[in-house]
């Protein structure tokens, strides 16, 4: 697919933040823009009845990042000069009014961009994305698994229909990136890509920028008005059942009372969250900061990062926390072993295991020269896999490669 003139890429996402939404802006902005024209095409909150009697579907550029949902990436995409499509019925839960107009709205605005290469991200945007791609003729089709959205915790009938969702767009695919190792042997074990189609691929971070500068730990607990003389176990994620912020919450009880929880990230447990808090009686010791947009600032602060997640893909905030020489205590779900290595680069813990959690914390708290051990082994594992200029040349294969969908 090399040419003279520039290939227009379509990231397609349906809700553009949190880590996917992340991973997905890091892509595009890891490309040349001498070499590409890049767009975002992302999610709405619906057809409301303002839009149903307006017939506005489709937002586009200042209208559209006007429009976007608090912590939404669609600002910063904007900035970097992006184009910015808001498609309202592209919305992250099942809605069949609002599926079938996502499908049809997405099909026509695919279509009219003349996108050379589409590019989607998350389970929903992926499914109803490359289904209108193909059916608004573009060339190629990409899809980036982030993990799957089936898994243990749900029941059969839900991940049966999830697995039959993922083949039939696979259909329409020319290409997988698989964020993790873990990912890419479970797409080949359920027959959801063929070999030559799929690659592993890493999620982009610019490390350098989380890496710890003298004094940035003091500067991090002042800012954030910790006591002096602190233990800080922090987490960075949405308040979601995967990730599991009240697992976390019960093992910071576990710890002694000179231990403080911080977890960075808004979402729809906060409520329930801060009435567990007390009922735990940490509420002095635990602090749920909302959504943040200094990270790099704040993580500093960390004396151990702990990740309670029940599933996840490759979440980025671990390259971070290793950009910023923290220790890490992550659970052993697909695919964070590749990052944490058990009792090399960090350590693993059983899903839903507060108590075990805590344990493994204390363990880094009470010997810090084998959590200084961890964590420099695990920066010197990031090695430029991580890159944004990697991530660019992935991409750049992939984008221009010469798999095909059957």
């Amino acid at each position: 697919m090399r040419t003279s003139r520039k290939l227009r890429v379509a990231t397609v996402i349906t809700r553009f933040n949190g880590g996917a939404g992340q991973v997905a802006l890091n892509g595009a902005l890891a490309l040349d823009p001498s070499c590409y024209e890049r767009a975002v095409i992302t999610g709405g909150v619906g057809i409301d009845s303002k839009a149903a009697s307006t017939g506005v579907e489709v937002r586009y550029g200042e209208d559209a990042v006007a429009n976007a949902a608090a912590g939404d990436l669609t600002p910063r995409a904007h900035r970097a000069g992006m184009e910015i499509v808001q498609v309202g019925p592209l919305v992250p839960q099942i809605s069949p009014r609002d599926d079938r107009a996502a499908l049809r709205t997405l099909t026509r605005v695919l279509a009219d961009g003349r996108y050379d290469v589409v590019h989607t991200h998350s389970a929903k945007g992926g499914v109803i994305g490359r289904i209108a791609a193909a059916r608004a003729g573009v060339p190629r089709i990409v899809h980036t698994w982030h993990g799957f959205p089936f898994n243990e915790f749900q029941s059969w009938l839900r991940r049966y229909t999830y697995i039959r969702l993922e083949k039939a767009a696979a259909k329409h695919t020319d290409a997988f990136l698989a964020i993790g190792s873990e990912t890419v042997t479970t797409a080949l074990r359920l027959g959801l890509t063929t070999p030559e189609r799929v690659r592993l691929s890493w999620p982009s971070v610019d490390v350098d920028a989380y890496a710890a500068a003298p004094g940035s730990r003091a500067q991090a607990r002042r800012r954030l008005d910790l006591p002096l003389g602190v233990k800080v176990v922090g987490s960075v994620g949405r308040l979601t059942f995967q990730k599991g912020p009240e697992i976390f919450a019960r093992a910071i009880a576990r710890l002694p009372d000179d231990v403080f929880g911080l977890w960075v990230g808004g979402g729809p447990m906060a409520g329930e969250l801060e009435k567990l808090t007390e009922r735990l009686g940490i509420q002095d010791r635990m602090r749920w900061l909302g959504h943040r947009d200094d990270v790099a600032d704040v993580m500093p602060a960390f004396d151990v990062m702990a990740m309670a997640s029940r599933w996840e893909g490759l979440p980025c905030v671990l390259v971070e926390a290793i950009g910023a020489g923290i220790p890490l205590v992550a659970t052993a779900v697909p695919s964070n072993q590749d990052l944490v290595l058990a009792g090399e680069t960090g350590l693993l813990v059983r899903p839903e295991d507060p108590e075990g959690m805590a344990g493994a914390i204390t363990h880094l708290l009470d010997d810090p020269a084998a959590a200084s051990r961890m964590a420099e082994r695990a920066r010197e594992r990031v090695g430029d896999w991580f890159s944004p200029e990697y991530l660019g040349a992935v991409l750049d294969e992939t984008y221009r490669g010469s798999s095909k969908r059957p």
